[in-house]
């Protein structure tokens, strides 16, 4: 009984954010020039990919009552640092393998240090952001942007061509979440990430190997990361190091949260991001259409997290272990 009316709550929540969504997109359309094009509502989509890619990765670590808060650093310097190699005559492909495995490396001891040095994730991750923003500018890549020229061949279509014409970005983006979705619910280490994040010591006790699948899912995180980094990379034809140290990283959390994944974790799917996703882009989109400021946008950002994480808490309050352990 209990487990089915938290089912329904959760639904309910990923129902309000479509509904949320539908209302601001007819209101736009009615009230805002130029929202109503396909150009504008395909450019919406584009630039919201990255943001839904990269939320994707933090679902995984959500999911597993965990958080990451180095995806935006490792995203920027991994791919940087690739197009760095590439840029001092290192083949292409090379140069994205070493970039990957910085990532994956990244990833690999944030699990560590969350799972067998036993730091809260916040804090563990938080710090290996600054470490990497720091070390990455000061020995891997040179300049604030990295200007990608050339002919990169099949590459350069990840982030300009087309399918079916919708731009490739946003497909990318649904492949990721297809094959997130189909390891979460299809596979029996997503079921170890959902029981991890509902109940850690029960998952212990029933013989699930907790630290290695959260090794794992950072592992994942920061893989995912490094795929954002290269479409966006691949889409504007720059990396732009200076988003370390931007507060790109709230709004991935807020499309976690305000999709309906509980910070608590062991709850919501990639349904729920999809959903976030979309909302966040209407927003975005509708915000600068109205001309509102940086700044005046970054506030009402703020504030929907807020709220977001206050109706989060709510509907899916922490337990006594998640408050031992100083997860948020």
């Amino acid at each position: 009984m209990n487990a089915s009316h938290k089912t329904r709550v959760s639904l309910t929540q990923e129902q309000m954010v479509l509904a949320i969504s539908g209302v601001l997109f007819v209101a736009f359309s009615l009230f805002l020039d130029n929202f109503f094009q396909i150009s504008n509502l395909l450019s919406l989509l584009q630039n919201v990919s990255i943001l839904g890619v990269l939320a994707v990765g933090m679902a995984v670590v959500v999911i597993g009552r965990g958080i990451d808060l180095t995806m935006v650093a490792v995203m920027v310097f991994s791919t940087g640092w690739a197009f760095v190699l590439v840029s001092r005559g290192m083949p292409i492909e090379l140069a994205l393998l070493l970039g990957m495995l910085l990532a994956l490396g990244i990833g690999i001891v944030n699990g560590i240090l969350v799972a067998y040095v036993e730091i809260p994730d916040i804090f563990a991750t938080l710090a290996m952001a600054t470490v990497i923003a720091g070390l990455g500018r000061f020995a891997l890549v040179p300049s604030d942007n990295i200007f990608i020229g050339g002919d990169l061949g099949w590459l350069s279509a990840l982030g300009t061509g087309t399918l079916a014409a919708i731009p490739m970005p946003v497909v990318l983006f649904l492949v990721i979440a297809c094959v997130a979705f189909v390891g979460l619910r299809l596979t029996r280490y997503g079921a170890f990430i959902y029981a991890i994040g509902d109940n850690p010591l029960a998952s212990r006790n029933s013989g699930i190997p907790i630290r290695p699948i959260r090794v794992l899912m950072y592992g994942i995180s920061a893989f995912v990361a490094f795929c954002a980094g290269l479409i966006m990379a691949m889409t504007v034809s720059s990396v732009n190091t200076k988003l370390a140290n931007s507060t790109m990283i709230y709004d991935i959390i807020l499309v976690v949260v305000i999709g309906g994944i509980g910070l608590a974790g062991g709850k919501g799917s990639i349904r729920n991001v999809i959903a976030g996703t979309l909302l966040i882009g209407l927003l975005l989109n509708g915000m600068t259409i109205m001309n509102i400021s940086y700044s005046a946008q970054n506030i009402i950002k703020s504030l929907i997290l807020l709220l977001a994480i206050i109706v989060d808490s709510v509907v899916n309050p922490r337990d006594e272990q998640t408050s031992q352990q100083g997860d948020i």
